[in-house]
């Protein structure tokens, strides 16, 4: 077995990836395995111009017995199909996003080693691939996956420091912020900045109706804890549309129901957060997503005043989560609810 080594996160390539292309005459095409590599583009692409991209974003884990397994691929799949439909693009069928992941992982797996703090981390790609500037729909998309090795999104930080950001909004009503489409990010970089001026590892992103309601950490999804170990409460933002549906974030609802701590879906507002934290109710906070896992929040800096979460330290019940979730990942707790699709090396 040989181990590529992770540098920065995004970067580490495994050797092949996989496309496939739509049109309205033929419908899609067979996924095609093929050494990575650049692919053509027009320069009158509609993805280019017009936006029509959307991505996901899963990892396959090596066990404790050396096997492959991906991370509930049927849900990125289907959220896959849930971000085409938004954008007026083909769906791609969930047996054909199936098969390209288990395609590129059995032909690339082997680059996985041991280390325990590694994953390959899959990327699928739908652009519209249409050489056309009329403004509408295209009518041809390419399909397009490729993987890299990685570590965690942070590093080795124990737990992160957030920033709130009050003039700049990451997604409105009615607009695409529960799907996962290309033009959602960018427009976050610039806060992402404001934040890194601040000492910040992540932006707070509040509602864009109210500036009041907390719904996301940069692009991860949020939770808080109220009360101790022993009747603690797990808190997190609910679905309003503006919210990404996360994979990890639907798991941990569950897990924390296994480690009996109830699981409670409601808003939360800022003001809100800060008062429970001053007067002890709420004792941890944590970000989570496919890349940062389940990464502990210390710290609030926010233009009101700053606070600090807990004692600034992971609390237990985070550390609890992220150890369940990490166990059922790499095969060291029985997969009960069958959250884990084995792959075979190629």
């Amino acid at each position: 077995m040989t181990t590529t080594p992770t540098t920065a996160y995004g970067n580490a390539f495994t050797a092949h990836m996989v496309l496939s292309t739509w049109t309205e005459q033929d419908g899609w095409g067979e996924p095609r395995l093929t050494p990575m590599g650049e692919i053509p583009m027009h320069p009158a692409m509609v993805g280019l111009h017009y936006g029509q991209v959307v991505f996901e974003g899963l990892k396959a884990f090596r066990g404790e017995d050396g096997a492959l397994a991906l991370f509930r691929p049927e849900e990125n799949a289907r959220r896959f199909r849930a971000s085409a439909r938004r954008l007026a693009m083909p769906e791609l069928p969930d047996e054909l996003f199936l098969r390209a992941v288990d395609d590129l992982v059995a032909r690339d797996g082997h680059v996985l080693g041991d280390d325990g703090s590694h994953s390959l981390y899959l990327r699928p790609l739908m652009f519209a691939s249409e050489p056309d500037l009329m403004l509408r729909p295209a009518r041809e998309y390419t399909f397009l996956l490729i993987a890299f090795v990685t570590g965690g999104l942070f590093g080795d930080a124990d737990a992160i420091s957030v920033w709130v950001c009050h003039d700049q909004s990451r997604a409105m009503p009615g607009g695409t912020g529960d799907v996962k489409c290309a033009g959602n990010y960018a427009p976050t970089y610039l806060a992402q900045n404001q934040a890194a001026e601040h000492g910040c590892q992540q932006v707070v992103w509040l509602d864009s109706v109210e500036r009041r309601w907390v719904e996301e950490a940069g692009a991860m999804s949020l939770f808080f804890v109220r009360g101790g170990p022993g009747d603690a409460r797990v808190v997190t933002p609910e679905l309003t549309g503006t919210v990404l549906p996360s994979v990890t974030r639907a798991s941990l609802l569950e897990l924390a129901a296994d480690l009996g701590h109830p699981p409670v879906v409601e808003r939360v507002s800022l003001e809100q957060w800060r008062k429970e934290c001053e007067s002890g109710e709420m004792t941890e906070a944590f970000s989570c997503g496919t890349a940062a896992v389940v990464t502990p929040i210390a710290r609030v800096r926010d233009r009101g005043g700053d606070w600090v979460v807990g004692d600034g330290a992971p609390g237990p019940v985070t550390r609890a989560l992220r150890s369940a979730l990490l166990d059922l990942q790499r095969g060291r707790t029985p997969d009960t609810r069958g959250w884990m699709r084995p792959v075979a090396l190629g």
